[in-house]
């Protein structure tokens, strides 16, 4: 009988591109392990599963346990800027602390993938890694250029000590890359270059207990492009907490969680209008948890106290404002069993809009961006969640929130209709961030099916509604998102095969024809504020095939529908993409 399911395990695998098809954005997973490695566990006298960094070694007289329930490490190095999510499985607990990988494929493409690191005395590991991917885009669908190449290139230090451990990494990246998607515009040869340098430095310590000083947390960011555009963020985030206090003899445990953040914003940019902005914005969120068994009860609050400026070259002076918000935080789950949990809650928050963040969601917005935060007054959500016979895992969801300043991308018409030698971003090519206030509804569902040992199928299903006060729709957002994908391990786990299909409904979007008049040209422009960009499905399959434990060679096919979608108006994604390779571990 397994023979028989392994056999259509294979065959599923091996035709799951007739049915199924990829992302609007891919990334290859690398294997590696990274700062130096991210692992899921949970402290057996923690309230609420959380995720840690670095699991202790049990020093202390009486070392609290850990149970780890997620092991694998694996890297979150981009393919390109024309594709972006991780696709390719891994194998299980196999992760490296020394390798080179190299790889290269076709529309030029070229990878390089390196981590190096080595314990010292006293459980100090020192590590590095680099990173190299570049593409030579897609020259035969456009007559300018397209070619994209991202670097990153880091260091890590992790050390254990007697009550906790310790983390700090630094990280510098650079992607260059081109505002390509012209599509209103036939221009000849031109410059559309855009590059983006970030430097990033983080610090975590972790207490072994959850007595008193739970964990601090530092991030810090420096960025700047090719335009002048700069950008410094810091944050400063510490837990404190008392768990595992009884209730009487009531079978109940308490446990109490206050953090304090504090996150600090400055950007500024050079063209066009010559945004600057300013905040400073100050958390206080004090939570108990009522826990018995698998069911608990979360009682809180959240505060935010923020400190805003704002300016540009048409402001004769600054704008400021202090504000303070409050938003409701509660959660509760009754475990009626393993495979029925019931849950439900509310939340909310206020989150800064960074030029980098934007960057992450668009990297085709103009250097030049009113950034404002976004506020989710409130969010109600119910839902079910379950693991019947550890063959299945799923959890369904519903939710309805009011927010203030949703951010999403608006199409930008020229900034100039009279130009000769006209800017990178001056082709209706780019985006900026726009803000509108309204509700929105959403529908979730994801399942996990563990049919054999060496077999995981899993699907992923999200419906977000938005009813915006000003905008009929919200550009560049689909209304349905799902991915569905799988993952088979053969030959004694020297083999692994695995696919994933992502699709995402149509999107509306805004864009603009243009018509040249006169000697020279004046550029007359018509905008349509219902456009469509079109959905897609988008396939990927993998394989990677250990020769020898040090050893071991890898193939990916991406997009393998050649379908040259689009992800925002004009900007087409390479189409079907064969990439092969080897490892070095040692």
């Amino acid at each position: 009988m397994n023979k028989r399911i392994q056999l259509l395990s294979i065959i599923f695998l091996g035709f799951s591109s007739v049915a199924f098809s990829q992302i609007k954005e891919e990334k290859l997973i690398l294997n590696k392990k990274r700062e130096p490695e991210v692992k899921k566990i949970e402290k057996k006298k923690t309230s609420v599963e959380t995720i840690k960094n670095y699991p202790p070694e049990e020093k202390s007289q009486n070392p609290v346990q850990y149970r780890i329930t997620d092991v694998p490490a694996v890297s979150d190095f981009k393919t390109s800027t024309i594709q972006g999510q991780d696709v390719t499985p891994k194998f299980e607990g196999s992760a490296q602390n020394n390798y080179i990988q190299f790889g290269m494929g076709n529309y030029g493409k070229i990878l390089g993938d390196a981590n190096f690191s080595k314990t010292l005395e006293n459980k100090i590991e020192v590590g590095v890694d680099a990173h190299f991917l570049s593409t030579q885009g897609l020259k035969k669908v456009y007559n300018w250029d397209s070619k994209q190449s991202s670097t990153t290139l880091g260091a890590f230090l992790n050390s254990y000590g007697d009550k906790g451990k310790f983390n700090l990494n630094a990280e510098y990246g650079l992607d260059s890359y081109n505002y390509y998607g012209i599509y209103a515009l036939e221009p000849a040869d031109v410059d559309l270059d855009q590059r983006v340098n970030q430097f990033k430095v983080n610090g975590y310590y972790d207490f072994y207990s959850n007595e008193i000083l739970n964990d601090v947390r530092v991030t810090s960011s420096f960025l700047k492009d090719h335009f002048d555009a700069q950008e410094n963020q810091v944050s400063i985030l510490a837990n404190l907490s008392k768990h595992a206090v009884e209730i009487g003899k009531s079978g109940f445990n308490l446990n109490a969680d206050l953090g304090v953040g504090v996150e600090a914003v400055k950007s500024e940019f050079a063209i066009l209008d010559q945004n600057s902005s300013n905040f400073v914005n100050l958390n206080l969120a004090p939570k108990v948890t009522f826990r018995k068994g698998d069911s608990y009860l979360m009682l809180g609050s959240s505060f935010a106290f923020l400190n805003s400026k704002n300016q540009n070259a048409m402001m004769a002076e600054q704008m400021k404002n202090n504000k303070t918000y409050w938003f409701p935080q509660a959660e509760f789950q009754y475990a009626a069993a393993d495979e029925f949990k019931f849950y439900g809650g509310v939340d909310g928050g206020l989150k800064l809009n960074t030029y980098a963040d934007l960057l992450q969601q668009n990297p085709f917005i103009v250097s030049d961006q009113y950034l404002r935060p976004t506020e989710t007054k409130y969010h109600f959500y119910v839902g079910l969640r379950g693991d019947i016979d550890e063959m299945f895992k799923y959890d369904v969801s519903a939710g309805y929130g009011k927010m203030n300043d949703i951010m999403f991308f608006r199409a930008n018409d020229l900034f100039d209709y009279t130009s000769v030698n006209r800017s990178a971003y001056n082709y209706a090519n780019t985006f900026s961030a726009v803000y509108d206030n309204g509700n929105v509804g959403d529908i979730k569902g994801s399942l996990q099916y563990f049919p054999l040992a060496n077999l995981v199928l899993d699907t992923e299903v999200k419906f977000t509604k938005f009813d915006l006060d000003n905008y009929s729709d919200i550009y560049n957002v689909p209304l349905v998102t799902a991915s569905i994908g799988a993952k088979y391990t053969m030959l004694d786990q020297k083999l692994m095969l695995g696919f994933k299909g992502i699709f995402a409904s149509d999107r509306t979007t805004n864009s603009f024809v243009l018509e040249g008049v006169g000697n020279p040209v004046t550029y007359l422009s018509a905008e349509d504020t219902n456009d469509k960009v079109g959905g897609y499905a988008d396939l990927n399959l993998s394989a990677e095939y250990k020769i020898h434990k040090n050893f071991s060679i890898f193939a990916l096919g991406n997009n393998l529908l050649n379908s040259k979608y689009q992800t925002y108006k004009g900007y087409k994604v390479l189409g079907a993409q064969i990439l092969g390779g080897v490892k070095i571990t040692f």
